[in-house]
């Protein structure tokens, strides 16, 4: 083994490395009971709510903090040396203080409302401290890079005055801005944390539900009856599985953990290179939180923000994640036919009819919390339907069923899921509070088109590399806070659809998981796979490559978000997209009926692209192009095996 590459690693080591949120206390005795406990009441609470109606905005959202402090602070330990076995004094005094700002946010609830904008001196103090515990939570939670991005946010809210040219402003004072942030809802109780104590949360203890159901089980097993068989089968099992997998989870490193411990080692073993196999896990997981119907967390902000219901986020986001994991098999698939490797054989593989017999009823939940959405129904009402009809289908069979202490289990399990997005949406929330207070948004989108000279292309690659470095230790969340409130304004200003511009910053905060040289996603499935980071970070790149053009492709032509056009034009533009993501994973991969040269692989790229962007010109040109291309490829097969029979 290099230097360079990393031992092989469980997927609970793997979590541990590379998903900030996993690093926390597993307790037992009275410790785990007071977890338990405030998990619970976490959960009744969200539930209670969303069954009789969400209370005032700023009081829900000042509840439902105070839960996720007590148990960021209680499982989360302030050095990563500290015992997860064992509790530390300070971080009790962390909790209790944390805790006593909401609690006094929801106490002094009226009057606070009643003296708006003329806060006195203990809610200046309390406001302090409570930023200052969003920050120390984030840190614990998330890591530094985001508390950095809302740090310089904040220097720029005081250092107004200093700031060159179009940026300055008059300047904003420290009580004014904490008050502002602490006790309005454009801060940290803003939009973000309003959508995490109502829609999120119930969305995550909804995929809480399902995974302890054994639907993660049954996707892996269902796409192995699918695929397994055919060429480089487990690859594709891994790209089939965590598309599935994606349906229901938000987080890239969980995905590759979640399929990456059973599909990568099968990879392999069939003949992979270990870059390959970790990369493929680490570009199908990556595309998990653009695979409808339940998204990344920023799906749910991206509604609110652009006002629109949350089905026409999931209505848009079915093309384009449907050209991802198209490129991505199609990679798959040239890899192994490249290097000659075969599937599973079909005697060793799970039936598919006795499969959907055994344990087919466990996805009745998806299908039902699409019709509703589909026919109106709030997503929080969907998802509360939805969240009750899993426990009802688990127990419809034996091997299946869960009991009471599963259904307690998954409270439990739901409430901590949610503590990584909670305290990214409050983060969040106070460069939100920055950028409304000093209107340094629609400064930095005037900016950003200054940069572009105006031109369309520009301003979307200036967008495209603010989210990628954004992303790069970003969460995905807070990445689209940032770069929806300064970089799509300016795309929304050169009259492309609001819609389309949000979905462009969206798309390259979550390929950021896959886009060396910080590449989590791929880190994770290198870690599994034992092989060298930054070259598994790279072949993902490489494998998703549909993420990083149909962005541009989007906004372009924004029928392939089903934004206006009619219905045969959204077929015609899908069809031969689909064609020319197919030659641009020819050019990615180097093979089609054999290894091609470095003139094809650039004919099959420039063909791809001319296809992906619908037009019926550039549709036509693309279209000669890639049939030229497989025709030397063919003609040069051809010549080989009558050399080889002479």
């Amino acid at each position: 083994m290099s230097k360079t590459e990393t031992k092989e690693m469980s997927a609970e080591e793997m979590l541990q490395k590379f998903d900030q949120e996993s690093n926390k206390r597993e307790m037992s005795g009275a410790w785990n009971n007071v977890f338990i406990a405030i998990s619970i009441l976490f959960a009744i609470f969200q539930l209670y709510t969303a069954t009789f109606g969400v209370l005032d905005a700023y009081l829900q959202r000042a509840i439902h903090l105070a839960f996720g402090f007590a148990l960021i602070f209680l499982l989360y330990p302030a050095r990563k040396s500290w015992s997860k076995t064992s509790m530390n004094w300070l971080d009790v005094l962390f909790a209790v203080v944390s805790v006593a700002t909401t609690a006094y946010v929801v106490m002094n609830y009226h009057e606070l409302v009643l003296r708006a904008g003329m806060n006195n001196e203990t809610d200046f103090i309390v406001g302090l401290v409570g930023t200052l515990m969003v920050f120390e939570a984030a840190r614990r939670v998330v890591g530094w890079p985001m508390i950095t991005v809302a740090f310089v946010f904040m220097a720029y809210a005081f250092l107004g005055p200093y700031a060159p040219g179009i940026l300055a402003h008059r300047g904003v004072g420290v009580q004014e801005m904490f008050d502002h942030l602490f006790f309005t809802t454009e801060g940290i109780f803003g939009v973000p944390m309003g959508v995490s104590s109502t829609f999120i949360y119930l969305f995550i203890l909804f995929g809480a539900y399902l995974e302890s159901t054994g639907l993660g089980k049954f996707f892996i097993d269902l796409a192995n009856a699918l695929a397994g068989w055919a060429a480089g089968g487990p690859a594709k099992v891994a790209v089939l599985s965590s598309g599935l997998m994606g349906t229901v989870s938000g987080s890239s490193v969980a995905n590759v953990a979640g399929t990456g411990s059973f599909t990568i080692p099968m990879m392999k073993k069939l003949g992979y290179r270990k870059e390959f196999a970790g990369a493929v896990e680490a570009a199908a997981s990556t595309g998990g939180q653009l695979m409808p119907p339940v998204m990344g967390a920023a799906a749910f902000l991206m509604a609110e923000f652009v006002g629109v219901p949350y089905i026409e986020v999931v209505k848009a986001a079915v093309i384009p994640a449907i050209l991802y994991y198209a490129g991505v098999w199609l990679g798959v698939h040239y890899e192994a036919k490249k290097n000659g490797l075969k599937g599973t054989p079909r005697e060793e593989l799970p039936k598919f009819g006795a499969l959907l017999k055994e344990k087919g009823h466990l996805a009745i939940p998806l299908i039902v919390i699409v019709y509703l959405l589909v026919t109106g129904y709030t997503p929080m009402r969907a998802a509360l339907v939805a969240i009750g009809l899993t426990i009802v289908c688990a127990c419809l069979r034996k091997s299946t069923r869960i009991g009471f202490t599963d259904i307690i289990n998954g409270l439990v399990s739901g409430s901590k899921s949610v503590l990584g997005v909670l305290i990214a949406c409050a983060t969040a929330g106070i460069i939100i509070g920055v950028v409304t207070k000093t209107g340094v948004g629609l400064k930095m989108a005037t900016a950003l088109l200054d940069l572009a000279g105006g031109r369309l292309l520009p301003a979307m690659f200036f967008t495209m590399i603010t989210s990628l470095i954004l992303g790069m230790g970003v969460p995905t969340t807070a990445n689209y806070v940032i770069t929806s409130t300064i970089a799509a304004p300016a795309l929304v200003q050169m009259n492309v659809p609001i819609l389309a511009a949000h979905m462009f910053a969206f798309y390259f905060g979550i390929v950021a998981d896959v886009t060396p040289p910080v590449a989590l996603a791929a880190y994770a499935g290198a870690g599994i796979a034992g092989a060298n980071p930054m070259k598994t970070g790279v072949v993902a790149a490489k494998l998703a490559i549909a993420a990083f053009i149909v962005p541009y492709i989007f906004v372009l032509s924004p029928e392939i978000l089903m934004i206006g056009g009619s219905a045969g034009k959204i077929l015609f533009a899908s069809i031969t997209a689909l064609i020319g993501m197919w030659g641009v994973s020819i050019a990615m991969i180097g093979y089609c009926v054999k290894n091609t040269n470095i003139l094809q692989r650039i004919m099959f790229f420039f063909g791809g692209l001319l296809l992906i962007d619908p037009g019926h010109i550039t549709d036509a040109i693309g279209v000669a192009i890639l049939a030229a291309a497989t025709i030397w490829q063919v003609y040069e097969k051809r010549q080989m095996e009558k050399q080889v029979k002479a």
